[in-house]
């Protein structure tokens, strides 16, 4: 598995902040004023879709983000305006059962025909994101050079699908935002301020995970031959809700709390709470502002069904996707044999890093009183801290792995209550100094923050 390493938070937060300073040096009218329906209107609308991942059995944030390009394509949307970013490895893997084909849903069609291949593989990364934003071209490197090109009258829906944890994501006017990703609340949780004309909604709170969903052996299962999960619980709840309402008369809000619910998976423990931040007026737009007039998708399901659905945690997908190929698997005996070492290894350093944290985590803290941030306020207020602390420990012990990112609430508890850097680097030197990182070595995947 790659990483795309990310400064956390601290990029996110001053990336909406500078987005904000921009809309107010343009002078940007706000939505809500009578300025904007008049008849010269020519304002843009812009979209952003990323998926972080890689490796196939990560096969649904790609999926999701190929699904949000047919639904913007169907609003109107120019493939000019629409800049996506994948790593591009799911359509033509070996594993695929149809290849050069994508679905995000078990009856689904093909979702891959037609999307923009903008930011590909090495491409994808948090500096290039960044560009793409603030409509930088001349910081891009690589890709098809295509930015935000926004001008005061135009709007930008960005949606983000990927691995996450506390203040952490794995890459990444008025502005949507949409993000997939565990612990994706406190990206946003008591930060950002409701007056930067910037709406968010996430897939879960700050301290839970997200939820993977079309996966084998569930209740709603993908078809037969595939053997990982198709999609993500709250991603398409909000594509399957926009594949069939009138995005012309349906709201951010209304569409926000069918979301909702249906993300809480009939209030079972194997659903989360999808939040919403920012600037809350904008919820009374229409979805049609940012996602386009789509016409009624004609081979979706109009009866969304709010019943339970088969999940799987999101940290969990890639080996429980692995252990279902490998037990269903009737190919040739070494590849199978291949697989399983590749389960054991993920296994094993997952087992370590669990390990390796809650050790150092006695050595610093131990049983003294520890200062936990309550609901509502920042993860942590030393961004430049709690990216010290992870980089110490992958520089040690490994890389967190998308699995591991779970952990970064640990380090930022070790900020609050006022652990040094060297106290940190002596603990993990002493608690990782005979482990083999091996493919881990946060020097070839890179840092997680």
């Amino acid at each position: 598995m790659n990483f795309l390493p990310m400064a956390a938070f601290q990029f996110l937060f001053l990336l909406l902040t500078l987005l904000a300073v921009q809309l107010s040096e343009a002078t940007r009218p706000s939505l809500f004023s009578s300025n904007f329906d008049l008849p010269g209107f020519n304002g843009t609308k812009w979209a952003v879709l990323v998926a972080g991942s890689n490796y196939y059995f990560n096969y649904r944030h790609q999926a999701d983000v190929c699904h949000a390009y047919q639904i913007l394509k169907r609003g109107g949307l120019k493939d000019e305006n629409i800049i996506v970013f994948m790593y591009d490895d799911i359509a033509n893997n070996t594993w695929n059962p149809r290849p050069g084909v994508i679905i995000n849903s078990p009856n689904g069609l093909d979702v891959y025909a037609g999307v923009p291949k903008d930011y590909t593989g090495k491409d994808v990364t948090a500096a290039n994101f960044y560009a793409v934003l603030l409509g930088n071209a001349s910081s891009l490197t690589g890709g098809s050079g295509k930015v935000v090109a926004s001008s005061p009258f135009d709007t930008i829906f960005v949606y983000y699908a990927d691995h996450g944890g506390p203040g952490i994501l794995g890459i990444p006017l008025p502005q949507v935002i949409y993000v997939e990703a565990c612990e994706s609340g406190s990206i946003f949780e008591g930060l950002i301020s409701e007056d930067l004309n910037i709406y968010v909604t996430t897939a879960s709170n700050a301290v839970e995970s997200s939820w993977g969903t079309y996966c084998p052996n569930t209740t709603t299962p993908p078809p037969q031959e595939y053997n990982t999960c198709l999609g993500d619980l709250y991603s398409v709840s909000w594509m399957e809700d926009s594949d069939v309402e009138d995005l012309t008369t349906e709201t951010l809000e209304e569409q926000y709390l069918k979301v909702k619910l249906r993300t809480l998976n009939n209030n079972t423990s194997e659903g989360s709470h999808v939040m919403q931040y920012g600037t809350q007026r904008i919820s009374n737009e229409t979805v049609s502002v940012y996602q386009g007039s789509c016409p009624l998708n004609a081979t979706a399901n109009p009866l969304q069904s709010f019943n339970s659905k088969g999940v799987v945690d999101q940290r969990e997908v890639d080996l429980y996707s692995m252990w279902h190929t490998y037990n269903s698997s009737t190919g040739e005996p070494q590849q199978k044999e291949e697989l399983l070492n590749k389960i054991k290894e993920i296994t094993t350093h997952r087992t370590h890093v669990d390990s390796s944290i809650n050790t150092i985590n006695v050595k610093l803290l131990g049983d003294q009183h520890v200062l936990m941030r309550g609901v509502g306020k920042p993860l942590v207020d030393d961004w430049e801290c709690l990216k010290s602390m992870v980089r110490t420990f992958e520089t040690h012990c490994g890389s967190l792995t998308q699995y591991g990112m779970k952990h970064t609430r640990t380090f930022a508890n070790m900020c609050n209550n006022g652990v040094s850097k060297d106290a940190m680097d002596e603990a993990a030197k002493a608690t990782c100094s005979s482990y083999n990182m091996g493919q881990w070595d946060p020097a070839a995947v890179g840092y997680s923050a």
